[in-house]
């Protein structure tokens, strides 16, 4: 899954398109690195970010899908909590919901991705962006994250949304301190043996520049080093800035994989 920002304020420079022509020229360069996906978000989440209203975030995101679906038919996941704007999305040629509230915070999201029955993407966070990393405390991160995706999970379920279409994020940096990320990708294995895909989003995170001493600009290679080993315990989808390498590495592991030594 690459990443593509419409949006002034993402914590990483490098994944910001603000203008439309900016953003498709971005997003048909990670379609030709080999994305899978294309996540498009219109709200910063990053720590310490404010909110921005429904008009504003449609106003980023429309637009761009309208021109992304003129020249690419690439599957689009929408990085919302918001149903009006995951709805104008819809029409404009998305297929996916990547909802951080794990659909808590409008309560019309579940039933709208019932009715359009589309893959829904569940992520963990505890509190809002511009407080969240104001002392989080957890006793098990592990099981206490899995537990409340799992709920979240049989809620979605519960309104319509088919379990194959189910994906679990366990939310890295939202709300977590520095070891509860860590335990978290050392932990995947645990979230991805609850019966659901886990998507890890690890790409350039400050728990990634805590290990490497490298800030947001140099952590390309701490971020593969934790793709891996998540891939390796259980993730079925990464979400990245940099495609290509993602791909490349994956591509080794596969490989070194099928010979069988362990």
């Amino acid at each position: 899954m690459g990443i593509l920002n419409a949006t002034p304020d993402s914590f990483w420079e490098g994944s910001r398109a603000e203008t439309v022509e900016k953003g498709l020229a971005r997003a048909l360069e990670l379609e030709e690195e080999g994305a899978d996906i294309l996540d498009i978000g219109g709200e910063s989440t990053r720590p310490g970010a404010a909110y921005v209203d429904a008009a504003e975030e449609e106003s980023r995101i429309v637009p761009l899908i309208r021109e992304i679906r003129k020249v690419s038919g690439i599957p689009i996941s929408v990085d919302t909590r918001k149903s009006s704007v995951m709805r104008a999305a819809l029409d404009a040629g998305a297929d996916i919901l990547n909802d951080v509230s794990a659909l808590e915070d409008d309560e019309d999201m579940a039933s709208l991705a019932a009715a359009a029955d589309i893959p829904v993407i569940l992520m963990h966070k505890r509190g809002i962006p511009v407080s969240m990393q104001e002392n989080p405390v957890y006793n098990d991160v592990v099981a206490e994250v899995a537990d409340w995706l799992v709920a979240r999970a049989r809620f979605a379920e519960e309104a319509g949304v088919a379990r194959g279409r189910i994906v679990l994020d366990p939310g890295i940096g939202f709300g977590k301190r520095y070891e509860d990320n860590v335990a978290l990708i050392a932990g995947v294995g645990e979230l991805a043996s609850r019966g659901y895909p886990v998507l890890m989003a690890l790409s350039r995170k400050s728990c990634i520049g805590r290990m490497t001493g490298s800030d947001a600009a140099d952590r390309l290679a701490g971020t593969l080093a934790a793709d891996i080993v998540a891939v390796m315990r259980g993730a079925s989808m990464i979400r990245v800035h940099d495609v290509r390498a993602a791909r490349d590495t994956l591509a080794v592991l596969q490989e070194i994989e099928k010979s069988g030594i362990h």
